[in-house]
């Protein structure tokens, strides 16, 4: 059996004493057995993408396992050393539902506690931003979630957050990658000091679920709490440990918890995929709630950082609204109470990302105040409060179904925004309104716009590379006309350059380089290209609008919009 020399060099030192006889017996079976199954767990080594490292599980460079994962974690030790010297350092670990992230979350903390760190380690599952919020409220230096988030049952991943409580932004992604990198695994030090490892629950459980009713409530009558019907799921994940509280505790008391899916799993039984940005995923929710006639449907994925939610339409009709649609009635909610409470002084800003809804920036403009857009991921959100201490972060969100609510938690949360979405649909209920119709009216004031989301998923190593290469067709050969409609700018991530095709104009884009190229045609059409950070797909994001002068003319007016991206996605040859 033939095996690249690269590949085979790898192979060979993970069949040295370094690693446990498990983990060779496992290797020396693939190399007989299943070699192609060898080559893609050795060919490369994991990286750090959008959201952190994610992974299949099992043996080699390019799967997830106490290795790979312990490797990461010596090296953030080192690193952790040298940028925080003379100081006690410490860190809180969270991890998920899924396979093995107890096991792995405990393979974390032996190391870092090997290395004098003080570990804070979650006691059972937690959702992902409430180990955001611990890392601040503990003080600690650095903290790290084992999650897959929405990902097939297969994976598991590694999520780094720093002191501020967002994710590895630059500089110290990289320069934190390097020290990994020239770090041997005979070097990880796996010995566990139990004396700095000390497990918590209850105690930040409470903190956080405080926090969430301070930030996320906005003065709804207790009544009109008490007569809004919720069903909510937590699709086998985490959310379960802390949204029934929260909604509990802001006085929400007619809450349907979907039975079958209350469970934490990480097989999710009764879906095909976890993730709340699919449809099928509530599938179960929305039939609990026509059967209880409930206003509104709220599902989270496994980690709970993103959520799903329908309401009922105008003809009572339960309808799934997209994240740009979510994202764009909590900010506009979180606006107008800020601008009621005389809060408004002209240093606030909102938060999105170059793939989300424009409609965000015609939000901003509206209030007076800024629209930070960022790189997709919350990193760069976070990384703006950071940034801008003299500015006060409002809220915002990203069209993948995540949102942040104020700055008490540094990554898309579905906690606070579950509760939310509630606070909305509840005050839009008592008056004679819905959520649905307060979409529709946002659309009368600042112009009807509607987004679509097509995902190819390519994977293995021919995937990889044919996603590299229709990155590289649509830079090096650019569409000049798509619709009908001439392709007047182009905005080209990786080599930090937008061109002006009418003009000839090019400036420099001042955010960092990403693998993103987004058109802009004549109409105000918006055509993005990115392949994902986390998973084998290439992704591509429209949006299309144009003015909607009554909410009568709304069906009409989307069957327009529908039809443009339609012939869009046919010229383009992605359907």
């Amino acid at each position: 059996m033939y095996i690249p020399d690269n590949i085979l060099k790898k192979v060979n030192e993970w069949l040295t004493p370094t690693f446990d006889n498990t983990t060779q017996e496992e290797i020396k079976k693939m190399m007989t057995s299943s070699p192609k199954e060898l080559e893609e767990s050795f060919y490369k080594n994991l990286e750090f993408g959008t959201g952190g490292m994610r992974g299949i599980m099992g043996v080699g460079t390019n799967r997830i396992n106490k290795y790979t994962l312990g490797k990461n974690t010596q090296g953030l030790s080192n690193y952790l050393k040298k940028a925080f010297p003379n100081e006690e350092l410490k860190v809180v670990i969270a991890y998920d539902c899924r396979h093995n992230s107890d096991t792995l979350a405990k393979v974390v903390a032996n190391v870092f506690s090997a290395n004098g760190i003080k570990v804070f380690l979650f006691e059972e599952l937690r959702p992902t931003p409430e180990l955001s919020f611990a890392l601040k409220h503990l003080n600690c230096h650095a903290g790290i979630v084992l999650t897959a988030s929405h990902n097939p049952p297969e994976y598991n991943g590694y999520k780094v957050y720093w002191q501020d409580g967002g994710q590895l932004v630059p500089p110290q992604d990289e320069e934190i990658i390097e020290v990994i990198e020239n770090l041997a695994y005979d070097e990880i030090k796996f010995e566990a000091n139990e004396s700095l490892i000390e497990y918590i629950g209850a105690t930040v459980d409470e903190a956080f679920f405080k926090s969430t009713v301070e930030n996320a409530s906005f003065n709804t009558a207790t009544s009109s709490k008490e007569n809004l019907k919720i069903v909510y799921t937590s699709l086998h994940g985490t959310s379960i440990k802390a949204i029934p509280a929260v909604l509990a505790k802001a006085g929400y008391t007619d809450v349907n918890i979907v039975k079958e899916q209350e469970v934490p799993d990480g097989d999710f039984p009764t879906v095909k995929s976890p993730n709340p940005e699919e449809p099928e995923a509530l599938t179960m929710a929305l039939a609990l709630a026509d059967k209880n006639n409930a206003d509104i449907v709220i599902g989270t994925d496994p980690d709970s950082d993103r959520l799903g939610v329908a309401v009922r339409n105008l003809e009572g009709k339960m309808t799934l609204l997209n994240g740009n649609q979510t994202m764009v009635i909590m900010t506009a909610f979180l606006l107008e109470q800020w601008k009621r409470q005389s809060r408004l002084k002209g240093n606030e800003f909102i938060g999105s990302t170059i793939v989300s809804t424009p409609m965000m920036l015609e939000l901003a403009t509206a209030y007076g105040v800024e629209c930070k857009v960022g790189l997709t991921g919350f990193k760069w959100i976070a990384k703006f409060i950071k940034d801008f201490p003299n500015q006060k972060f409002i809220g915002g969100g990203e069209e993948s179904f995540g949102y942040m609510v104020g700055d008490a938690v540094r990554d898309k949360d579905a906690v606070a925004a579950t509760l939310l979405v509630c606070e909305i649909a509840a005050q839009a209920k008592a008056a004679g309104s819905s959520l649905y119709q307060e979409l529709l009216n946002l659309y009368v004031d600042h112009g009807f716009y509607k987004e679509y989301l097509i995902s190819l998923t390519k994977k293995g190593i021919e995937g990889a590379n044919e996603i590299k290469q229709m990155m590289i067709d649509l830079r090096e050969n650019p569409l000049k006309e798509i619709n009908g409609q001439r392709v007047v700018y182009i905005e080209d991530y990786e080599n930090s350059i937008a061109k002006n095709l009418i003009s000839g104009e090019t400036e420099v884009l001042s955010i960092p380089k990403s693998n993103v190229l987004i058109y802009y045609l004549e109409d105000g059409t918006k055509i993005c290209a990115r392949p994902s950070g986390t998973e084998p797909k290439i992704k591509f994001y429209f949006s299309v609008n144009e003015p909607l002068n009554s909410i009568e003319n709304f069906k009409k007016t989307e069957a327009h919009l529908d039809q443009k991206i339609k012939n869009i996605v046919a010229e383009m040859q992605l359907n």
